[in-house]
């Protein structure tokens, strides 16, 4: 039966992590969104000041329905807040709103893993939607190997960018850290608590690494076993 492995053990494990971080997730930011700021500065006022303290007068704001639907768009320079950050003068709103600022940055200095990022998204976008059917018919048609390794090499792609993501994230959330530090958006008290919203986000993009990871690593076992034989 090709639809299960030993490896699954795994990638079940992984996919708990992946559940637990959500949860995690949600529930550091809305604890963290009742501790206000001392500031008084809303996510928007934090974004707002950072950009303009780093030269980036051009990029927009938005306001954005939804909850953790903050992002910043490369392509129209803007950063989308959701409503609670938007709005907000807490711990949750400035750490997520300085965080999104962090890529705004990342992409006016050309910070070279989003440029690699920015640069693999158009093959991994066609990537990513060919291989589960290249995999699928790989495991269905069987005497025809090549089509699981040609799955393989695609689903590789999606893996690599999103192993790409990780150093992405980890360095706005450290841009974020240090510039709200420097410009007095927070106190070194309050440092500790958006440790916590940053890295509790960070561990979603882990787990799913992860997962992604295991699953190439699965599909690999699977093709060579069969050259094997």
């Amino acid at each position: 039966m090709f639809f299960f492995h030993p490896m699954d053990y795994l990638i079940i494990l992984a996919f708990g992590l992946s559940l637990w971080a959500s949860f995690r997730v949600r529930g550091t930011f809305n604890k963290w969104s009742e501790v206000p700021v001392l500031s008084g500065m809303t996510g928007y006022q934090a974004a707002r000041r950072m950009l303009d303290a780093n030269g980036l007068y051009d990029i927009a704001i938005e306001a954005v329905p939804g909850t953790l639907s903050d992002h910043y768009d490369p392509i129209a320079r803007v950063v989308r807040l959701s409503e609670p950050v938007y709005y907000q003068s807490s711990i949750s709103a400035v750490s997520v709103a300085c965080h999104e600022i962090g890529h705004a940055i990342q992409h006016s200095e050309h910070y070279p893993m989003l440029v690699l990022r920015h640069k693999m998204f158009p093959v991994v976008n066609f990537a990513s939607g060919v291989a589960p059917f290249l995999i699928l018919a790989g495991f269905l048609f069987q005497q025809i190997p090549y089509l699981l390794g040609l799955g393989i090499i695609f689903f590789s792609a999606a893996v690599a960018f999103q192993l790409v993501t990780l150093p992405v994230e980890f360095n706005a959330s450290s841009r974020a850290r240090d510039l709200m530090v420097a410009e007095g958006f927070i106190t070194n008290d309050e440092e500790k608590g958006v440790a916590k919203v940053l890295n509790a986000a960070a561990l979603t993009y882990v787990a799913a690494a992860l997962i992604s990871v295991l699953e190439l690593l699965k599909y690999i076992m699977i093709f060579n076993s069969r050259n094997n034989d």
